[in-house]
């Protein structure tokens, strides 16, 4: 199997985020004739350059209704900073000389401290068209090329390198590959059945391991290189319930039963509720049967009232909705905010207005929000870069690849092999997935961070990270 997918192999995309703009070009190294098929990615890759670098040699290009058309000319610039390689010679072998067998040794030993070379990053996903693991996937890997890009104009280096590690792939056969034992850090695998021997292998060679999505593999309890992004439900439930109290403790908390027979929501409010009794804080509880005087009695007219449902779905939310703001009409001075679930997200269509009268939070691991300028830039870049939208789903996976790579690669960069992703430890603020992780006994890392989504009464949304 080739080590990497043809079109997607060591070359850099649009940088962008950054404070400062690239100094204009006044010297070009070329006029290039564009071919068929060709597209700025691609040019901007074959000629050692960022697509940035790119643009900004040719402004053109700036105009969101600028295509590249077969025959144009545009103008390729030197790249902004060429280093030369370094040379690793044998100490032994430079001709007898102390002083420069000194320079070599200390040469070698920044080689081996990823803080003083490039950073060698390995994808092994499932990178293909045939079905939607790897079509995600594929958005996924062009998410952490972006961010290699824009890291790059930090003056990060990043030699990337991805494998197609798909389902039915032996994970052995390409952990033979030359260049799989090198790597400082791997983003994968995607599948449960092959941690154990990419495990393994990280171990062997000491390099830290990214699982990204949604694997919960009891190799993370023993083996010291992983990073586990995936929380399980009772880890995300009790977090949700611990910043919930936070938040809320000074509240009076309304649970109401929507006589949803499916629901699976009764572990958060049951649990809810011990921790309610525990601290001697008194909550009511209503259903949306109850009549109107009934209801109305569950709610405190001198406190804040934290409404929480024991369903995740739109139906019910939509009666509920409708209960609460009958309630209104009779009892305007009410203070009432809606506490959600992170199915509540995909609602926003029908539900914006709902969830801003209402003060909504919404608990969930990963939030973008569609009015975040920074968000806008990443969207028009992303169709630029790949002539094409990203896939529309409520985890966009291009800016989930881009969150993670721009932390762990700062990290690395930061720390090199000491880094373990605490908080804090790493100043960037995620466009989507927010990251902190925390060592699990002597095994790896587990992430920890969950976030509440607040729709305000004064219809902003806002970001709160824990």
């Amino acid at each position: 199997m080739k080590p990497i997918l043809r079109y997607f192999v060591l070359f850099s995309v649009f940088s962008f985020l950054t404070e400062t703009a690239f100094a204009q070009t006044t010297r070009y190294k070329e006029l290039h004739k564009v071919k068929r098929k060709e597209t700025i990615f691609r040019i901007a890759y074959d000629n050692g350059i960022t697509v940035q670098e790119l643009i900004e040699a040719n402004p053109e290009m700036n105009d969101p209704q600028y295509q590249l058309k077969k025959g144009d000319y545009i103008k390729i610039p030197y790249p902004s900073s060429q280093r030369p390689a370094p040379s690793f010679n044998n100490p032994s072998k430079e001709n007898g000389d102390p002083a420069r067998a000194k320079e070599v040794a200390a040469t070698n030993t920044e080689e081996k401290d990823v803080r003083h070379r490039a950073i060698r990053l390995g994808v092994m996903l499932p990178l293909h068209n045939k079905d939607g693991d790897g079509k995600r996937m594929i958005e996924y890997y062009r998410g952490v090329l972006m961010a290699c890009d824009s890291l790059r104009s930090s003056g990060i280096s990043i030699d990337v390198r991805a494998w197609n590690l798909a389902e039915s792939t032996d994970v052995s056969k390409i952990l033979k590959d030359k260049y799989a034992a090198d790597r400082d850090i791997i983003i994968g695998p995607l599948y449960s059945n092959q941690v154990k021997a990419l495990g393994a292998f990280a171990q062997a060679h000491d390099i830290r391991v990214l699982i990204p999505f949604s694997i919960n593999s009891q190799e993370l309890y023993d083996n010291s290189n992983l990073f586990q992004v995936y929380q399980s439900t009772k880890t995300l439930n009790d977090a949700y319930v611990y910043r919930f109290f936070q938040r809320f403790k000074d509240s009076h908390v309304v649970i109401i039963d929507c006589n949803d027979t499916t629901s699976t929501k009764g572990i958060f409010t049951s649990a809810l509720r011990r921790k309610l009794e525990q601290e001697g804080i008194v909550y009511s509880i209503s259903n949306l049967k109850s009549s109107e005087s009934m209801f109305k009695n569950c709610f405190s007219t001198t406190q804040r009232n934290v409404v929480v449902l024991n369903t995740g779905r739109n139906t019910e939310q939509n009666i509920a909705f409708a209960k609460l703001n009958s309630l209104l009409m009779t009892a305007p001075e009410l203070r009432i905010t809606m506490f959600g679930y992170p199915e509540w997200l995909s609602h926003t269509r029908t539900q914006l207005d709902n969830f801003y009268k209402f003060d909504t939070y919404i608990p969930s691991t990963y939030f973008m929000n569609p009015l975040s300028k920074r968000v806008e830039i990443f969207t028009q870049q992303y169709r630029q870069n790949f002539r094409q939208p990203m896939q529309n789903y409520p985890q966009r996976f291009a800016v989930t690849g881009f969150d993670h790579a721009f932390f762990f690669l700062s990290g690395l960069h930061q720390y090199g092999k000491h880094f373990t992703g605490a908080t804090g430890t790493v100043d960037y603020t995620p466009l989507q997935t927010p990251l902190h992780f925390e060592r699990i006994g002597n095994g790896g890392l587990q992430n920890r961070s969950i976030l509440f989504v607040h729709y305000t009464k004064d219809n902003r949304i806002e970001t709160i990270r824990f």
